[in-house]
């Protein structure tokens, strides 16, 4: 199944006007020493200066509600301080989670221009300003794609111009990663943004931005070992803001490392309910936590405390807003968390049984007719199945329609998964192979985001349940390699193995399979079983 970043399920935000009031928000109770060090000199009054760079470091760290609200104050303090008002526009775009609509785009833009009609006093604070401008300027006429590489073209300008400024450095990094095209196998715009962090963490290692755009850099199954120092600095960095906390699990998840990245999450939620309960923005945040910590729990054996995550998350309240839009992401949770545990477990029968959330957005339902197929079809019931399959297409049609192209090639993507699991249900098997290898073959080179079943994984299952034992493990062997310490990946290798004759590789799974598992208190069949075939060694 492919699933979007969390963050990115938000595409449109409604934010704040220009200045707000500032309802009890208690971001000053947080030091700069927990937020890491920004040294960013700016022509404002010298009482502002630590403030804004504070405000750069929640930045960094994409806390954008504080930082905003951060910026605003130092406006107040500082009303000729046209920097305060870059910030405002930074604080607008999040540029690695959204695309800003209409209405956020006027915001930005409004703050820009204030911004210039305060007349920066040195040329480097008007390029800053002139940079972010390029981004919201023309919105008619320009798609973001357009407007975030005209951006990333300007602070290449400023980086340049500026070479002993590390702060352009910095938003000249994150600015190709917000520039990517996406869907490039060669990470193009990412190894050149490690390119320049890398330099800045040898020179800056509590930097908060340096260290956080590394991990994003590298997040991908192809070079997620070399975002190892990143991940294990950046919470050390900056230990109040949820988002580092949490940022490392991007890196932990990819190299199969489940108990820092257990770790990692409850610490961000827990980081996360404490600055809620100090009126501070992001409380949503948590529920991608709350991601990342299911999928590492069901991959480390830990199973019943997978379903104390779900549980609880039914227990909670509704949060009607999020980035002042009114998206609910537990909705979101609710559909995904039960829909992940039913399939990681293999309950065909409990999966095919879910029932959609009534209150979910179509794309969100989507997930849970997704592992409705899959259960109905590894349950045998191909009539079942098929029904799931054809919802798919039509919720794919209804977001087509809408404009909403990147959900609807998500649920695309579902789809095929779901039809090749019909297709092999109904004895179609050269069709159901073609399907999940093609999908395989592209979602391997891509690098998709952890959190989901591989298609490569399926693919190999599938070849399994045929009796193709040999090719199974062909497969197996590709996946684990990108998807390492995987609990059906290791499981599946290893009886791949064994049916090919292959005792001391099946061995060899089995026991990272056990030890993956070390930590947890599973009582899956699949565990036991292997743990009794050791035994026997």
């Amino acid at each position: 199944m492919k699933r979007l970043a969390f963050a990115v399920v938000v595409l449109l935000v409604s934010c704040s006007p220009l200045l707000i009031a500032d309802d009890g928000h208690h971001h000053e109770e947080i030091t700069a020493e927990q937020l890491g060090t920004v040294h960013f000199p700016v022509s404002c009054d010298a009482s502002v200066q630590k403030p804004f760079e504070k405000s750069v470091a929640l930045l960094h760290s994409f806390w954008y509600e504080e930082a905003e609200k951060a910026f605003q104050e130092i406006a107040k303090d500082d009303p000729k301080c046209a920097m305060a008002y870059w910030g405002v526009a930074m604080s607008k775009w999040h540029q690695l989670w959204n695309k800003p609509d209409a209405a956020t785009i006027s915001q930005g833009l409004a703050a820009v221009k204030k911004a210039q009609s305060l007349k920066p006093k040195t040329d480097r604070e008007k390029a800053y300003i002139a940079a972010i401008g390029a981004f919201y300027q023309n919105s008619k006429k320009l798609d973001h794609q357009a407007r975030a590489t005209a951006y990333s073209n300007a602070m290449e300008k400023v980086y340049r111009d500026y070479p002993d400024d590390h702060e352009a450095a910095t938003f000249y990094a994150l600015s190709l990663l917000a520039a990517d095209p996406g869907e490039d196998p060669t990470f193009a715009n990412r190894k050149k943004a490690a390119a320049v962090l890398e330099k800045l963490f040898a020179i800056e290692p509590n930097h908060p931005g340096v260290a956080h755009y590394l991990i994003h850099s590298y997040d991908s199954p192809q070079l997620a070992q070399l975002g190892l120092p990143a991940a294990k600095a950046y919470a050390k960095i900056a230990p109040a803001a949820p988002h580092a906390l949490h940022m490392p699990s991007h890196i932990f998840a990819r190299v199969g490392d489940w108990q820092d990245d257990i770790d990692s999450n409850l610490a961000s939620i827990a980081a996360t309910r404490k600055t809620a309960a100090m009126h501070m923005g992001g409380e949503g945040h948590q529920f991608h936590a709350m991601d990342y910590l299911v999928y590492a729990y069901l991959q480390s054996g830990q199973d019943e405390k997978a379903r104390q995550v779900i549980e609880e998350v039914r227990s909670m309240p509704e949060m009607k807003d999020m980035y002042g839009m009114g998206f609910d992401p537990r909705t979101y949770a609710l559909s995904d968390f039960p829909a992940m545990y039913e399939v990681e477990l293999h309950h065909w029968t409990e999966a095919a049984s879910l029932e959609p959330v009534a209150t979910a957005s179509r794309g969100d339902q989507a997930i849970t007719h997704w592992a409705r197929a899959i259960g109905a079809a590894r349950s045998g019931n191909a009539t079942e199945a098929r029904k799931e399959v054809e919802e798919l297409e039509a919720i794919h049609k209804e977001l087509l329609q809408q404009g909403k192209k990147e959900f609807a090639n998500a649920v695309d993507e579902d789809r095929q998964e779901a039809s090749a699991w019909l297709a092999h249900a109904e004895g179609k098997d050269d069709d159901a192979l073609k399907t999940l290898r093609t999908l395989a073959d592209k979602t391997d080179s891509l690098g998709e985001e952890p959190g989901a079943i591989p298609a490569r994984e399926q693919l190999a299952d599938m070849l399994l349940d045929m009796k193709r034992p040999e090719q199974a493990l062909v497969e197996y062997r590709t996946d684990l390699r990108l998807n390492p310490n995987r609990f059906n990946g290791l499981y599946g290798a290893g009886q791949a193995a064994e049916a090919a004759g292959k005792s001391d590789e099946a061995s060899e799974y089995y026991a990272l399979l056990v030890k993956s598992c070390a930590i947890g208190a599973s009582d899956r069949p699949e565990l036991a079983r292997a743990k009794s075939l050791l035994a026997q060694k």
